[in-house]
């Protein structure tokens, strides 16, 4: 029951883009056309998990025995930027389509903070390896929930005839700030269903 919870907490209550606002540089970049944004989100998803499976252990059997856990974030940026560049090799060599299509995005999974963001908050929330994984993978999950329906949001605005004033940026903050406020009443939710169970 704890893993149900956390999972649906951190695809809908939790939502690393749209209500804790990281990664929000792939969110307004790839979100153009929806096929790029769920290869991205795909991408992360990959990334996330593995990069928990790695850093989770690291954090407990290396950095909090010997003393070091203030290295805690230059260790976890070198990992996940080493298994964003195992994902671009792979990517590039397999589906150079999707590869070609991410751009620049693929890099900027390496600095994006929502990778950070999961790996940091499942060592500070105390969870164990198994439930990290679970946090990681439905963090990615709600990654892709985000960047699938803002893409269709996208894709609706792009189709509509609005001023002028609004069209570029100023709609598309506008749209995601919207949705955003749609994914914040999710937050009292998760915990009435499973706090009556």
């Amino acid at each position: 029951m704890k893993l149900l919870m956390i999972i649906m907490a951190a695809v809908l209550a939790n939502n690393y883009v749209l209500v804790r606002f990281l990664g929000i540089c792939p969110f307004l970049g790839v979100s153009k056309k929806l096929d790029s944004a769920v290869g991205m989100s795909v991408a992360v998803i990959f990334v996330m998990v593995l990069a928990t499976i790695a850093t989770w252990p690291i954090q407990h059997l290396l950095l909090d025995p010997n003393g070091i856990g203030y290295m805690q974030t230059t260790v976890f940026i070198l990992v996940i930027a080493a298994l964003v560049q195992l994902i671009e090799v792979v990517m590039k060599k397999y589906l150079p389509a999707l590869h070609k299509s991410l751009g620049v995005y693929l890099p900027l999974i390496t600095t994006n903070c929502a990778v950070l963001g999961v790996c940091v908050m499942n060592i500070d929330e105390g969870y164990s390896f198994l439930e990290a994984i679970v946090n990681s993978f439905g963090s990615g999950v709600g990654f892709l929930l985000a960047m699938f329906l803002f893409a269709g949001v996208r894709g609706r605005i792009e189709e509509n005839d609005y001023p002028e004033c609004f069209k570029g940026v100023a709609s598309t903050l506008v749209a995601a700030s919207i949705l955003s406020v749609s994914f914040m009443g999710f937050s009292g939710m998760v915990d009435s269903i499973f706090g009556n169970l």
